[in-house]
């Protein structure tokens, strides 16, 4: 026969009993909540991913490493090899990304970062609203010294930015993963390389006279050591910029003072200088041929062309249009304005995209037009001395934005957006997210 709890004690305690099991009650039920919540946050590697690692000489458990490149929005995940090199495992689509090409500089200015930076296991937020996240470390010690602000820079789903990496749940539940087994397996803190584009001559052409190029001089050394190692560069700051695999024989490196005599591999130093040099050289032959310097600027960010049939993205009418080339002179100046090439097709939208209008060709620039650009850059690398150009590691202002579009329309209504209004957790001091997609703090 089934008693009452209450018949089963005394009269004083009755009341305080009915608090402990709503109590208890309570807690089982936050329990099973938060089970369900968190379970996203457990599930494994898929195994088609695991067969590429096994394949690559590779296991889960061994250390990642993180390469995303906005312009082509892409995330590379790349793992450790019994001997210490890295090989390439997958690359992930990226769902969305916010801003311009450039490093994050405010908060607010919906920059997705541009740099080295490292992510913690007190970084990843299986809670996240936006499913799973974790926080990429902005800023870092050069941002801070530059005086850069603004925070909370996540990795995330829900296909959501306002200065975020933004990916799909299904591609967020993988690299979570990923993340999550390499830890395990005893890693203390992943790298993430975020860069403007793929270092390539061909990108390094058109962009040869962004305002941004002596910052992303700086950045393309740091990928050369990798490139040319499959290693880690190990990153340290002095002079207000960054200095890759560099010791300083006991001497403290300050990033707000010059550096110390530094000491570095010279076999290796001798290989990203041959990278560099090869590099150089086909810069120098695409400027030859004609290639236009231009200043790439974006309604809001993009995203890869495989994401173009999600519909449920930030701000859609900001991927309405490519992003405009702003052709500039052989002093950077701007000239002509023409629709980039269709690198990231317009999504389905309520609003159709429009198509980007033919221009004529611009004139091939003379050779006195380029050769004394071409000079300058080649007295010390197009790609810069790391010793000889620490006056270029300021970091210039961008070119005004163009003015925001309307929001799309849906059935003459303003669209809306779908996206939770709150983080249920945080780490690290991440600001709320709003309905709008966009975060309180940046």
């Amino acid at each position: 026969m089934m008693v009452k709890l209450s018949q089963k004690l005394p009269s004083f305690a009755r009341p305080a009993s009915r608090v402990a099991v709503l109590a208890l009650a309570a807690a089982v039920l936050a329990g099973c909540q938060e089970s369900r919540t968190g379970a996203k946050a457990y599930r494994p590697i898929p195994s088609d991913t695991l067969a590429v690692m096994e394949k690559n000489g590779t296991t889960k458990n061994a250390p990642v490493l993180i390469r995303a490149y906005k312009k082509e929005a892409e995330l590379e995940v790349w793992k450790m090899k019994a001997n210490g090199e890295y090989v390439h495992v997958k690359t992930f689509p990226m769902c969305r990304w916010s801003g311009q090409l450039g490093p994050k500089r405010r908060e607010g200015d919906r920059q997705v970062p541009e740099g080295f930076y490292t992510i913690t296991p007190g970084q990843m937020n299986p809670n996240s609203a936006y499913y799973l996240s974790f926080n990429v470390g902005y800023p870092n010690t050069l941002d801070r010294a530059m005086g850069f602000t603004g925070g909370s820079i996540m990795v995330h789903g829900a296909c959501s930015s306002a200065g975020c990496f933004s990916m799909t749940d299904d591609q967020i539940e993988e690299i979570y993963a990923i993340a999550r087994e390499s830890f395990a397996g005893g890693q203390r803190a992943i790298q993430m390389q975020s860069m403007p584009f793929r270092m390539t001559p061909e990108n390094l052409a058109k962009h040869r006279l962004d305002t941004n190029m002596p910052y992303w001089r700086q950045l393309k050394e740091g990928m050369d050591r990798f490139d040319v190692t499959k290693r880690e560069p190990q990153v340290n700051f002095c002079g207000r910029r960054y200095v890759f695999d560099a010791a300083a024989n006991g001497q403290r490196m300050d990033v707000n003072a010059a550096c110390p005599p530094l000491a570095t591999d010279p076999n290796v130093d001798a290989l990203v200088a041959q990278k560099r040099h090869a590099d150089d050289q086909k810069v120098a032959e695409l400027v030859n041929r004609g290639v236009t310097p231009i200043k790439l600027v974006y309604n809001d960010g993009g995203q890869h062309p495989a994401m173009a049939h999600i519909m449920e993205v930030s701000r859609p009418e900001a991927l309405a249009e490519a992003p405009r080339e702003i052709q500039l002179d052989a002093q950077g100046r701007p000239m002509q304005t023409v629709m980039a090439k269709a690198e990231t097709p317009a999504p389905v939208v309520a609003v159709a995209a429009p198509k980007p209008v033919a221009q004529p060709a611009k004139p091939v620039e003379t050779a006195s037009n380029e050769s004394g650009t071409m000079q300058k850059w080649l007295g010390f690398s197009i790609f810069g001395d790391t010793k000889k150009d620490a006056a270029t590691t300021a970091i210039a202002e961008p070119m005004p934005l163009p003015v925001p579009r309307p929001r799309a329309l849906l059935d003459g209504k303003p669209q809306a957006s779908n996206m939770p209004a709150h983080h249920v957790r945080v780490a690290d001091g991440a600001a709320p997210i709003l309905g709008n997609g966009l975060s309180a703090r940046n």
